[in-house]
């Protein structure tokens, strides 16, 4: 334990955070802080410590996971903001930081995401059962970034504009053909044909999407209007007046940057745009989080605007608008956090408490990186031609506006 007490005494300074160690001891850290919740948690088991030393950020969620590591006081949500507090980005503590988080000598080969190892990687978080995802998200399984243009919105009136912010910024006219590059369970590429008139052809990884996508096609009538397909996005062919892509970008990988985007351009009408949403990094780039890497999201790269840029210029498409939402993402998952841990039986009963647990630890983690680390989510819009585009900001407020309160909706 004097390893790991070292290593806590070095890192926590606001608090408090008191460890018993596998020994018996109680450990304190950190001086109370107001806006922190006192935590006390429990390490059990042969080689718990020596774990979470050779690599914290792993070590802790594995030891929750597994039940040597227990919460005493508080619940793994306020343990993480703790940690992720005492290493907040902006207070330019990178040294200590990394001994929190060590980069990763594998992580560029976990990027490198061919079709074969893509698909795989997809199904190993989307194939979870449909059931499990709508015991926390919104009706509509949205399930990336809401948009909470108003602090009292709920979830799903988030989520719901959220879908007419991106439509607004899309410019869409009736009749124009649209591609969804990581459909997801197709709630986005049904609202927008619904709303606009478009005809839209979305394309996923996940054949439980793809079943669920599908259905819901055919139940809303807009099968003539709306397909999906098993497809990767190097498969497309044809022309596209749109094409927008929302969650799916952390999935492509560095080494793919300029072929994705390429291939974007190749699919664009010459006065085509394009929408991307994707979670990014301000601190440049860095290896993906060992316990995503490993449990949630394995292939999964948050990608740096300055990995992003030079792909887009050298595919020569215009950057013509750039969105940076900043706490709306800690917002969403909070809003997850809470639905999970409400359903906290059935996810057992669909699983077992080591799932649950690991949910917990994910959702968790990712509120405290988008309130306390360099996370957020861009929305680039691009296009193939420099007058694509009006030349102020000025048409998204009243599109949006006339997408969330469409004629005859009181």
């Amino acid at each position: 334990m004097a390893l790991l007490d070292r290593l806590f005494r070095s890192l926590i300074r606001a608090g408090p955070l008191t460890i018993v160690g596998v020994d018996g001891r109680r450990r304190a850290y950190g001086a109370p802080a107001a806006d922190l919740k006192p935590v006390t948690i429990r390490l059990s088991g042969r080689g718990t410590e020596a774990r979470i030393l050779r690599n914290p950020a792993l070590g802790f969620g594995e030891a929750y996971m597994d039940g040597r590591l227990t919460i005493e006081d508080g619940d793994i949500r306020d343990l993480l903001e703790l940690v992720a507090r005492n290493l907040a980005w902006e207070d330019d503590e990178t040294a200590r930081a990394l001994r929190w988080r060590p980069r990763r000598l594998g992580a560029l080969l976990d990027a490198w995401n061919w079709k074969r190892r893509a698909r795989r990687n997809v199904a190993h978080h989307y194939d979870l059962s449909a059931d499990f995802f709508r015991l926390f998200l919104d009706p509509d399984l949205q399930y990336s970034c809401a948009y909470f243009a108003d602090p009292a919105m709920t979830l799903d009136a988030a989520q719901a504009a959220k879908k007419a912010h991106i439509a607004a910024k899309l410019r869409l006219a009736p009749g124009q053909r649209l591609l969804d590059i990581g459909c997801g369970w197709g709630g986005l590429a049904l609202f927008l044909a619904r709303s606009a008139d478009v005809r839209v052809h979305g394309i996923t990884l996940s054949e439980e999407q793809l079943r669920i996508a599908r259905a819901r096609a055919e139940t809303e009538g807009l099968a003539g209007r709306v397909t999906f397909a098993l497809a990767d996005y190097r498969e497309v062919e044809g022309q596209y007046d749109r094409i927008v892509s929302v969650g799916m970008f952390e999935h492509v990988g560095p080494p793919h940057y300029g072929a994705f985007f390429r291939k974007c351009r190749s699919l664009l009408t010459p006065d085509g745009l394009m929408l991307l949403h994707t979670i990014a990094r301000a601190d440049g780039p860095a290896a993906t989080d060992p316990f995503l890497a490993k449990y949630i999201f394995p292939g999964g790269y948050i990608p740096a605007l300055s990995q992003i840029a030079p792909a887009v210029e050298r595919s020569r498409l215009w950057l013509t608008d750039l969105e940076v939402l900043r706490l709306h993402y800690a917002r969403t998952l909070a809003c997850w956090y809470e639905r999970t841990v409400a359903a906290g039986d059935e996810i057992v009963r669909l699983y077992d408490p080591r799932f649950l647990r690991m949910w917990l630890f994910y959702l968790a983690g990712g509120i405290a990186a988008f309130r306390h680390d360099a996370f957020a989510v861009f929305q680039l819009q691009l296009a193939r031609r420099r007058d694509a585009e009006p030349p102020t900001r000025d048409y998204i407020a009243a599109a949006e506006d006339a997408f969330r309160n469409p004629p005859g909706i009181v």
